[in-house]
């Protein structure tokens, strides 16, 4: 860990997930290419429910004259962050959770760091690209079991984009804790300098296996070393 410098005491943490309490590749190796195996079949079997449908106008919306589902597949090898294409993947994860198809794998060190915050009283929050639902999938179904009732919310783009500040500082407003007293947990420098810039603390997450590099903010590979020198020692 370097650089850390000091703040107030952390009443709550806001953590990202791909990258950061689960390894990249599970996103990218195991969670699209299922969905994208299967949006055609859910497209077909679930068009007309009215969950599905308001996506798909969305998606058409944003996507005037264009093929739905040529949109889609095209925003998932572009890893769009859209909206209505984060709600139906979520959609079809729950199907592949709840079929035991999926199970959430999250790194070794977060479940009981996550347990320990939730005893001293810390409150916690997600803050990721996928959706809310999908959120709640992958912390519902890991190899400690159901973790969501350790989290009071789970925040996606609904919120605003991860590399806007505004989106940080609404976060801070909806659970009603000063800014400068949540701890923002990320692997992406631009998404913590978004944070920084609403007023939060800071910590990169930074995994033995991920590419990126550390950069000005101080910089963990896990949530141990989160604990020790943000959460337990205030």
């Amino acid at each position: 860990m370097s650089g850390q410098a000091p703040g107030p005491p952390v009443r709550a943490v806001v953590t990202d997930i791909e990258g950061t309490v689960s390894r990249i590749s599970y996103v990218k190796d195991v969670l699209f290419p299922y969905a994208r195996a299967r949006l055609p079949d859910f497209l077909r079997d679930h068009g007309a429910d009215a969950q599905v449908g308001a996506e798909l106008d969305e998606v058409a919306r944003l996507a005037p004259g264009q093929d739905v589902l040529a949109t889609l597949l095209a925003w998932m090898d572009q890893d769009s962050k859209a909206t209505p294409l984060k709600a139906l993947q979520g959609m079809i994860w729950s199907e592949g959770f709840s079929s035991g198809a999926l199970r959430g794998e999250l790194y070794g060190d977060v479940p009981t760091v996550l347990f320990r915050w939730r005893d001293l009283g810390v409150r916690l929050f997600v803050y990721s690209s996928g959706s809310e639902q999908a959120q709640r999938l992958l912390f519902g179904h890991t190899q400690a079991g159901d973790l969501v009732p350790l989290f009071e919310a789970f925040f996606d783009t609904r919120v605003g984009p991860k590399r806007e500040p505004a989106s940080y500082a609404a976060i801070a407003g909806l659970i009603g804790v000063p800014a400068a007293e949540i701890l923002f947990l990320s692997d992406v420098a631009a998404e913590l300098e978004a944070a920084v810039s609403a007023g939060m603390q800071v910590c990169h997450v930074v995994r033995p296996e991920d590419v990126t590099q550390a950069g000005r903010f101080a910089a963990v590979e896990t949530f141990e070393e989160v604990d020790r020198g943000w959460v337990s020692t205030q």
